[in-house]
This record gives structure tokens, C-alpha cells and sequence, in this order.
């Protein structure tokens, strides 16, 4: 049987633009998606547009989402890791 830790998504890899990647926990990352999607709000993808509230959006992108190409060459990326055997 799978051990259930290998399913925990509560840290993750970000990468974005000409950073270096950043490990953030889900609450760090559901902050900074909902505070990205505050300063892009007219650029979301199309099945977000229908969701109410910042919160339900980021979530929305974090469980189905890997990537988001916010404009042209400005991209923010994000995989969950295991940091525990």
C-alpha cells in the first residue's frame, strides 16, 4: 500500500521569470498567487473568470494548475516536493 505522505502537496518548487527558484509551503504559495491574480485580474484564464473571491481562484489555480503564463516572457511555475523520506 502507498504511503500517504507521497500524496501531501505542502511544499513546493516556484519558479518564476528571472528568479531563483523559491520553496514555499501551500499557504505561501496560495499568498503569492492571490497576489499576483489582484494586480492581473484582467488577465485570468478563461475557467477562473467565473469564480468569485481571490482565495477560491488561487486555489482553483494551485489544484489544477502548474504553470502561468501571466504576459509575454513573465511566467510563474510550481511543483509540489517531498522534502521527507
Amino acid at each position: 500500500m502507498p504511503d500517504s505522505l507521497m500524496y501531501q502537496e505542502d511544499t513546493f518548487v516556484v519558479l518564476e521569470g528571472h528568479q531563483p527558484e523559491q520553496i514555499l509551503t501551500k499557504q505561501e504559495l496560495l499568498g503569492k498567487l492571490m497576489d499576483i491574480l489582484a494586480e492581473k485580474s484582467d488577465k485570468l484564464p478563461a475557467d477562473l473568470e467565473n469564480l468569485s473571491g481571490l482565495q477560491a481562484q488561487s486555489q482553483k489555480l494551485l489544484d489544477t494548475y502548474c504553470q502561468w503564463q501571466l504576459s509575454s516572457g513573465e511566467y510563474l511555475q510550481w511543483y509540489a516536493v517531498r522534502l521527507e523520506k
